[in-house]
């Protein structure tokens, strides 16, 4: 017999709450290196659709200055690719780490350290694929090695480390993860594959286009602007850029996760029913209300 969860096509709020939690256990039973190189993949993965949004705001100098606002609508609209590729291969993400993980805390089904370990993981994992692609797929293969691209890259990246002050990339964090955070919850509770793609693509491409700051998708697009020549050192963005950001990110993955677990999750528990298997996985996870 079918449960509801696989007859629905779209889950209700209390069932994706429920839904997010679990994926916390599963990402909590799961072995440090997976959790690693899945991070590392999701930093590789998203570096594309920031290179594309690149290609875009760099190559376009006639239209940015005729109308600068398409420009920013056409390069938020195809960022979105890496996002969901991270999402349909199941890799691992910070920014939707800071949803989950604080659900599963707040409701016993892991412990607090689970947290800070998994998020310190997957930082530097998501940071290190970040970085292959811009060095080594990007800056040294030489696809953009040309104006206006060279140039263009320099001043989007100063335009986000530089020219801001610290608490505008603050609050810029916030309003990208509860647009980060929204497109995983709805693709979360899409059962098909147009649903999910649709989910994630459309809050991606709003926070990208209105220029809010996402702590990954910087930690490509300042550093390959630092090797095209940026005024800014790798201390100066991340004192000023990768703190502000990464507060800014957790503020706003907060505002999403905080009201489900108040309206879904007040009398909800979880009990993990079965042992690890050899890869380090859950075999058996019930919800227990």
């Amino acid at each position: 017999m079918e449960s509801a969860f696989s007859v629905q096509s779209t889950l209700k709020p209390d069932q994706v709450a429920i839904l997010m939690v679990e994926q916390a256990v599963i990402k909590h039973a799961t072995r440090y290196d997976k959790v690693f190189f899945k991070a590392f993949l999701a930093g590789l993965m998203l570096s594309f659709g920031g290179l594309m949004n690149e290609i875009i705001n760099a190559g376009s100098t006639n239209l940015s200055q005729g109308n600068p606002a398409l420009v920013k609508v056409l390069g938020g609209f195809v960022f979105p690719t890496g996002f969901v590729l991270i999402v349909m291969l199941g890799l691992e993400l910070l920014t939707s780490n800071m949803m989950v993980f604080p659900m599963a805390v707040v409701k016993g089904a892991i412990p607090w350290w689970s947290l800070l370990v998994n998020w310190i993981i997957v930082t530097f994992g998501n940071l290190a694929g970040s970085l292959f692609s811009a060095a080594l797929l990007v800056r040294y293969s030489g696809i953009v090695s040309a104006e206006p691209f060279m140039s263009g890259i320099v001043a989007f990246a100063e335009k986000k480390a530089v020219t801001p002050q610290w608490h505008e990339i603050f609050l810029r964090g916030i309003g990208c993860n509860i647009l980060v955070c929204i497109a995983v919850w709805l693709a979360a509770g899409a059962k098909d594959t147009v649903s999910k793609l649709i989910a994630i693509w459309i809050p991606i491409w709003v926070f990208v286009a209105v220029g809010f700051d996402h702590v990954i998708a910087n930690m490509f697009y300042i550093p390959l602007g630092i090797m095209f020549g940026a005024e800014l050192s790798a201390a100066g963005y991340i004192r000023k850029s990768l703190i502000a950001t990464y507060l800014g990110n957790i503020v706003g993955a907060a505002i999403v996760w905080v009201p489900p677990v108040y309206f879904y999750l007040g009398d909800y528990s979880y009990a993990v029913r079965g042992e690890k298997d050899v890869d380090g996985d859950t075999d058996a996870l019930a919800p227990v209300v």
